[in-house]
């Protein structure tokens, strides 16, 4: 089968990073969650992550004075709640309320956890160079929490258009990473 030219702005399509975040800040007393599929690992010790967020969305501006954020890894069960998130803005509502999410107190930063998800990463920016220019800002992981409790937890992937892809099939390699 001979291939077809691909449209340059759907390459991103096929290149997703992983899976669905929920990114969520606090400044003053105001809390915010924005939903973010462009982000990746840099460093493995300390753990260090790159996440783009657009000078327009509301958590640039937070995360900008703040200096911090928690990455929430939520699974399938939140997917409709994940993508209401990521079509509102948190200038104008509560998105813990208007979503059904609770915040729960972090232990290194301002900025709540949220409970629902399986996993919490706690995170301090630790270079902005690239904000201005690409939205690309560095976190190091300075606190992590996990529910063990889920066995096999299925994230959501973006590919687009609102489609997603849900984790399927676990297959083992050997592999040097651990």
């Amino acid at each position: 089968m001979a291939k077809q030219s691909l449209p340059l702005p759907e390459v991103y399509q096929l290149i997703e990073p992983g899976p669905v975040v929920l990114v969520s800040s606090m400044m003053g007393e105001q809390t915010n969650i924005m939903t973010m599929s462009w982000h990746m690992m840099i460093e493995f010790e300390p753990p260090t992550l790159a996440c783009a967020i657009s000078a327009g969305d509301y958590t640039y501006d937070i995360v900008k004075k703040t200096k911090e954020c928690v990455i929430n890894i939520p699974t399938e069960e939140l997917a409709k709640k994940v993508v209401g998130c990521g079509n509102t803005i948190g200038r104008d509502i509560d998105k813990f309320k208007q979503f059904g999410l609770t915040p729960s107190a972090a232990a290194c930063v301002r900025a709540p956890l949220i409970d629902e998800c399986y996993a919490n990463f706690e995170c301090k920016m630790i270079d902005s160079k690239l904000a201005a220019k690409y939205g690309i800002f560095i976190f190091e992981v300075v606190k992590a929490w996990i529910d063990r409790s889920q066995k096999n937890p299925r994230t959501i992937h973006h590919q687009g258009n609102g489609k997603f892809v849900v984790d399927g099939e676990i297959i083992r390699l050997p592999s040097r990473m651990k």
